[in-house]
């Protein structure tokens, strides 16, 4: 096995909002989904706080007048919305440049993410992006976030440190989860969270940009 000289061997992307633009599809969706079971329908604010989290957990969060026994129906009705324009998105401009610098300078790359492994799969299939990550994680598999287990699970898979394992993501439930496993993390402000609530989580850089991002991770992962 060739050396990896770099200050991370493994480098785990959230999906939504960070790599995938779709934010606005997913927190639209979940207000939808709510008005459908009779619910108050959550703010834009409120519906993209939970963005990142397992989906019954996300949704529960965003509709706490929603008795349990409707979770069924909310969920099957946030996939209905979701899917109809799930074909609307696409990459943020710059992640295949990204994502290829980054495999030829010999990272292990890996998706941790809120998606169901169906959802992640599809996501996967649609941008022709199969091949580019070595591993991945979703919450229906392991934990939803900030819960660290699907980043614990990623490191034993490679045997990789804590101290050698960075975590990028849009959300606080990311960069919690990152502190949660002891990793280090790097936040994005062109998604779900307005990055003033990420310096408490202490991440080592936050990139306003795919290129900028990139650009940091060049001269630092």
């Amino acid at each position: 096995m060739s050396p990896r000289p770099r200050q991370f061997d493994l480098i785990a992307f959230d999906w939504d909002g960070t790599l995938f633009d779709s934010t606005a599809i997913i927190t639209r969706s979940i207000q939808r989904a709510v008005q459908d079971v009779g619910g108050t329908v959550p703010s834009a604010k409120d519906a993209a706080y939970v963005i990142g989290m397992g989906l019954m957990q996300a949704l529960a969060h965003a509709a706490p007048d929603v008795p349990k026994d409707k979770y069924p129906e909310l969920g099957a009705r946030y996939r209905h919305h979701y899917t109809r324009h799930q074909n609307d998105i696409s990459l943020f401009d710059g992640v295949l440049a990204l994502l290829a610098d980054l495999r030829s300078r010999q990272h292990w790359l890996a998706v941790a993410t809120g998606k169901s492994r169906l959802g992640l799969n599809e996501a996967l299939q649609a941008v022709e992006l199969r091949g580019s990550f070595d591993a991945s994680r979703t919450a229906d598999e392991t934990a939803g976030k900030p819960d660290p287990l699907m980043l614990k699970q990623l490191m034993r898979e490679f045997g990789v440190e804590p101290a050698r394992t960075l975590m990028i993501g849009d959300t606080t439930h990311d960069l919690q989860m990152a502190l949660n496993a002891g990793c280090a993390s790097v936040g994005v402000s062109y998604g779900a969270h307005e990055p003033e609530a990420f310096h408490a989580l202490h991440p080592r850089f936050v990139g306003h940009s795919v290129p900028e991002l990139h650009d940091w991770l060049r001269a630092n992962a």
